[in-house]
């Protein structure tokens, strides 16, 4: 009886000791800063959503629980962040982000160009755009910023000229030439994809061709590479831009974990765009 009381008090005293560690483990982690903070990030397809999904790990280990809010529609995840729904987004590019801030009054900043998804024009039944008969009807997004993004592709290709830039976006009021007498269909972003059966030719990202199995590289009849300011980008709002939590993100965004990954698994339609 007298062992037993002696292995009851050291095993209560273990018990007190181990507390007393944990206690002060809990104490460091939050003097250190590393206790568990949740982070909600919209964000809307592939590859955008796996790329999250991939850094999800890395971010546990600071102790950052990564929830991804997958939404709907190209407009959700930028009004879910400005009314701090989400604290980041990662889904468009910068002047996408720019012209929701001006048309809403908000306070959205870019965080981290992520990769360049190459624009391309895309042709059910021509092979070239030399091929595009005189008045073909041509799909394009119907947001400004990418009505400009694609003039500016065309026009780097010269199948139209534009007028000298007065405004932050070309409009089709700044086609000065036309030659083929291209008759442009303006669409929801979403509905691209939809326009490739009916349309002569549609511009798109290569996240709405990939469902259609087309790829910048093979399909694409001119794309648009990497010299612009598109490229998908990590969007959070001025007032958590510095937050730890989103610097975090950001680093394991730009790992050679995602670059790799954009390489074996989206060479053809995805270019990294940090170094």
């Amino acid at each position: 009886m007298i062992v037993k009381k002696r292995w009851l008090l050291s095993l209560a005293a273990a018990f007190a000791l181990v507390g007393c560690t944990g206690q002060e483990e809990a104490k460091d982690n939050k003097d250190s800063g590393n206790e568990e903070t949740t982070l909600k990030v919209a964000s809307l397809i592939a590859p955008m959503t796996e790329i999250l999904e991939l850094v999800e790990p890395q971010l546990a280990k600071d102790g950052i629980d990564l929830e991804v809010v997958v939404l709907g529609d190209n407009v959700q995840p930028n009004s879910a962040l400005a009314a701090k729904e989400v604290d980041a987004n990662f889904f468009q590019h910068v002047p996408y982000m720019e012209e929701f801030n001006r048309n809403n009054g908000s306070n959205l900043v870019p965080i981290q160009p992520i990769y360049f998804a190459n624009y391309g024009v895309y042709a059910k039944n021509h092979d070239s755009i030399d091929d595009l008969p005189d008045g073909a009807t041509v799909a394009i997004a119907n947001d400004i910023s990418n009505v400009d993004r694609s003039l500016m592709l065309l026009a780097q290709h010269n199948v139209i000229t534009l007028k000298e830039k007065t405004d932050v976006y070309y409009t089709l009021a700044s086609i000065e030439d036309n030659p083929k007498n291209l008759q442009f269909k303006e669409v929801d972003l979403l509905m691209l994809a939809r326009m490739y059966d009916d349309a002569d030719a549609v511009v798109m990202t290569p996240a709405y061709a990939a469902p259609l199995g087309l790829t910048p590289k093979s399909d694409a009849l001119l794309t648009e590479g990497v010299e612009n300011d598109f490229a998908i980008t990590l969007v959070a709002r001025e007032d958590n831009q510095d937050d730890k939590a989103i610097k975090k993100l950001a680093e394991a965004m730009t790992s050679d974990v995602v670059r790799d990954f954009l390489k074996e698994n989206y060479n053809e339609t995805a270019t990294p765009a940090f170094e």
